[in-house]
């Protein structure tokens, strides 16, 4: 199959998106509309050289683009990467991928391509991702929090994300919230930073923490300490025990008082929270509400909604990368 794209064709109907992580890579076709024709799955920690890691995606993609009618229908392709730099199409010095140092992934698939390749972090691409297909379709200014093994976020002014000087602006989950001597260590090598707090792993730790300091019942104590998760603090809550509502007032406490100062630079019309642990629902966002109506500057209050991604977490980040394959 050639993949060389004919410069003479009419407007393109779809983009590929590529949702890259440290295990698993999902590539996908995706239309104007956001939806995914077709989704495939590979490896990549199967290919610590990356020339063979594009190639096996390219292999893996031809059947998907010969769907959608060949690559003459595909305008370009976006890439969510960890530390994906949108200036420069690299990754750059990625803690969880084999890869080292500095690694030219979009320059690797426009050649093997021959379409546009564009790159960014994850958490930038579930923010373009929301601004082109979910509830933040249609604003201008929103900040979004992705809560999951860490805290990612986008922020996105003026309808464009901002990336700053480097291309890494906006890693508000390393934004520190405690500096007493107790506060916790990062895996960034700083103390205190907002997802050693409010991440799932976040929650595991206050969990364990509080158990230690509290006598009280909890059904959380019949599991291994280091085995408790984020999730089996939500079913705790929702059977009523009052330490896994504590840990959740805690955790959202933590993160609305962030929230409260992350509005003063931006002015924001909502803050988007995406992951595994909005799935905790009211147990989680009522708390967050609350800490940041009693932080908020008096200008901004009741001017920034706080909402839940609507895109289900299987596709959102195909989709938020696949939003940089439209183009500017």
């Amino acid at each position: 199959m050639e993949l060389q794209p004919n410069i003479q064709t009419k407007e393109k109907p779809y983009v590929i998106g590529l949702d890259m992580g440290g295990t698993n890579s999902v590539f996908g076709i995706v239309d104007q509309r956001g939806n995914i024709l077709s989704q495939t799955v590979i490896s990549t920690k199967a290919y610590p050289d990356v020339n063979e890691y594009v190639r096996a995606g390219v292999n893996a993609l031809k059947p998907l683009i010969e769907e959608a009618g060949g690559i003459d229908n595909i305008k370009g392709m976006g890439i969510g990467a960890p530390n994906g730099n949108y200036y420069t199409g690299n990754i750059e010095y990625a803690a969880n991928l084999l890869w080292e140092g500095i690694v030219p992934i979009g320059k690797l698939f426009e050649q093997a391509l021959g379409i546009p390749c564009r790159v960014t972090n994850d958490a930038n691409a579930a923010a373009l991702g929301e601004l082109t297909y979910g509830v933040a379709r249609g604003m201008k200014t929103f900040i979004m929090i992705t809560l999951g093994t860490g805290v990612g976020s986008g922020v996105v002014v003026d309808g464009k994300v901002v990336y700053g000087c480097d291309g890494f602006a906006g890693e508000l989950g390393h934004f520190i919230v405690d500096r007493s001597p107790e506060a916790r260590q990062c895996n960034c090598s700083r103390k205190g930073c907002l997802e050693t707090y409010c991440s799932a792993t976040g929650v595991a730790r206050t969990a364990r923490l509080m158990l230690e300091k509290s006598d009280a019942p909890s059904p959380l104590r019949d599991l291994d300490p280091d085995q408790i998760t984020s999730f089996d603090v939500f079913k705790a809550a929702e059977a009523g025990d009052q330490i896994a509502k504590d840990i959740f007032n805690y955790t959202g406490a933590v993160l609305g008082h962030a929230c409260a100062n992350f509005a003063l630079f931006c002015a924001p019309e909502a803050f988007v929270f995406f992951g595994g642990l909005t799935k905790a629902g009211h147990w989680i966002m009522d708390p967050i509400a609350k800490a940041y109506e009693e932080e908020i500057l008096g200008i901004y209050r009741g001017k920034a909604k706080l909402l839940v991604s609507t895109l289900k977490g299987s596709e959102a980040a195909v989709l938020g990368a696949a939003a940089l394959g439209w183009g500017d």
